[in-house]
């Protein structure tokens, strides 16, 4: 399996749960193959020229895709009166569509967190260590409203 398309290659970076970051050109089949193994929380292997590449959802904390070859100065224009709407529209959906988290880390920090992503693993803003979505315990009330709720005071079960 070759890219189908050479020049519009986006560049995914990961960290995984032990801190190590790497990068990966990948295309936009491949962005899309991730993404569903992500989600199904099976291995991805996918091949990239003439080598393989293999990485497991499970050990990754956290990935990004970045398209390197976007302008976004071509991209930035300003916004007329009559498209306003439709902007705050957008911000809405945009915020109706975060996921919450309550962090309560053993280091003592206790804090809502958010992100456009569901995930299971987090890491504390203050000692950086791993914090695990508690599932049993679910969802749990915050200033911000409902939250899922990740630790690392006790051991939390993943689902394998």
């Amino acid at each position: 399996m070759y890219y189908e398309d050479n020049e519009n290659l986006s560049i995914m970076t990961y960290t995984l749960n032990s801190g190590i970051k790497g990068t990966v050109p990948l295309s936009n089949k491949q962005i899309q193959e991730w993404l569903e193994s992500y989600k199904s929380n099976t291995k991805f292997i996918t091949a990239i020229g003439k080598e393989f590449f293999g990485l497991n959802p499970d050990l990754v904390a956290d990935f990004k895709v970045q398209n390197r070859f976007s302008n976004y100065v071509e991209m930035l224009r300003p916004v007329s009166g009559a498209e306003q709407a439709s902007t705050e529209e957008l911000s809405q959906a945009y915020e109706d569509n975060l996921i919450y988290f309550k962090v309560d880390c053993k280091c003592g920090t206790t804090y809502t967190t958010f992100s456009q992503y569901y995930t299971t693993k987090w890491f504390c803003s203050k000692c950086k260590e791993i914090v695990f979505m508690d599932r049993k315990k679910g969802k749990v009330p915050t200033d911000k409203g409902e939250a899922w709720y990740m630790t690392n005071k006790y051991f939390v079960e993943r689902e394998s």
